[in-house]
């Protein structure tokens, strides 16, 4: 079991803004922050991390667990709001499995951030 994952990007505050927006949706929320840092999770304990630095190469992919498709569809209209790019709108993705419902967005740095809801239509 993963405890907990992160990114490293260019500009902190530029991605701390993008995220916060982004992963609002699926009930992520700015938990923890020091030193160029932010954890997101939800509370009481942040599981994502971002960290100024030099961004990591390749680009990271990372999938947030959501709880309906619902939220899979606000996710993506509020990081394409917050600045980031579309890598996939929302959308069935039957070739993973029957209830894989997805959608992908590019942060600021290019990562791959994605929210997934494993549930039934």
């Amino acid at each position: 079991m993963i405890d907990h994952a992160g990114v490293t990007v260019r500009d902190f505050a530029a991605s701390r803004r993008f995220y916060t927006a982004a992963l609002a949706p699926i009930g992520y929320a700015l938990l923890m922050e020091f030193e160029q840092h932010a954890g997101f999770g939800v509370a009481p304990k942040p599981d994502f991390w971002i960290g100024e630095g030099a961004p990591n190469v390749p680009p990271v992919h990372v999938a947030f667990k959501a709880a309906t498709r619902a939220e899979v569809d606000a996710f993506h209209r509020a990081a394409l709001a917050a600045g980031g790019r579309d890598n996939g709108a929302p959308g069935p993705r039957p070739h993973y499995h029957a209830n894989y419902y997805g959608a992908f967005v590019l942060d600021p740095d290019g990562h791959n951030i994605e929210a997934v809801c494993h549930a039934p239509a």
